[in-house]
């Protein structure tokens, strides 16, 4: 199924981008009456008729909605430290989208060798994932965020209790850290999702979070996990993290 992707939509009238217009005349020569289909981002199909392909912006007209296709049961946010080599974070954004995540925020840590990160690229990238992997919804990139501003969105953790704990009913929070003095602590992921729906998992830079950081966030939550013996990078332990969950719905579905 070859799927285009546009947020230009007004009503039922639909329009392309130049990019994507180029690829549907252009590439697949789609002509005028053709049935087509394109995914808006949010998380629907459309099902589509050309109208026209006249200049460098078709335009189509819905005929018919599919809401939530190709999505997950659950609302996964990926808080990843981008990699100093670029290539690493790309591949793990377009892995990610495939197997199944919403919301990507990359952080920049105090030990982290990559301080600056550009999201452009990486939005392009992800729709291209989204196309590919038969998804209508594209995951969300944040702006680059710094470890302790991002956890000032989630409200101090007042229990001293060692349980995963929500400060929603349905949430839970997770980070991955050494914690080599609190090993005790840690827990598999696996032990930890439960019936968990909406699951925010932090992974640090190739130097790891810093002490101060990794006590910001379980004093706002966050629960340290690990991953097993292996030592993964960081690009890897954060697609294992999506993989887990991914594996987990699927088991209880």
């Amino acid at each position: 199924m070859e799927l285009f992707y546009s947020q230009d939509i007004d009503g039922t009238l639909l329009r392309l981008d130049e990019e994507e217009t180029r690829h549907c005349v252009k590439v697949l020569r789609h002509r005028t009456g053709e049935e087509i289909f394109v995914i808006d981002g949010q998380g629907r199909l459309l099902k589509c008729i050309l109208t026209s392909t006249a200049g460098s912006r078709a335009q189509a007209e819905i005929v018919e909605r599919t809401p939530s296709w190709g999505s997950h049961p659950y609302h996964l946010t990926m808080a990843v430290c981008p990699t100093k080599n670029n290539e690493r974070f790309e591949w793990f954004l377009e892995k990610a989208c495939e197997i199944g995540v919403d919301r990507i925020v990359p952080l920049i840590g105090e030990h982290s060798e990559r301080k600056v990160y550009k999201t452009e690229r990486a939005r392009k990238l992800l729709v291209s994932a989204a196309k590919q992997s038969l998804k209508a919804a594209v995951p969300v990139i944040d702006e680059p965020v710094s470890v302790k501003a991002f956890l000032k969105g989630f409200g101090p953790e007042t229990t001293t209790s060692k349980a995963p704990q929500a400060s929603v009913e349905g949430s839970l929070r997770l980070i991955a850290y050494c914690f080599e003095d609190e090993t005790d602590l840690r827990r598999s992921i696996n032990d930890v999702l439960a019936d968990f729906t909406d699951i925010t998992i932090m992974i640090g830079p190739e130097g790891d979070f810093s002490p101060e950081e990794a006590r910001a966030a379980r004093a706002a939550g966050f629960l340290p996990v690990h991953f097993g013996p292996s030592r993964m990078r960081t690009e890897t332990a954060a697609l294992f993290a999506v993989s887990a969950v991914y594996q987990h719905f699927l088991k209880i579905r």
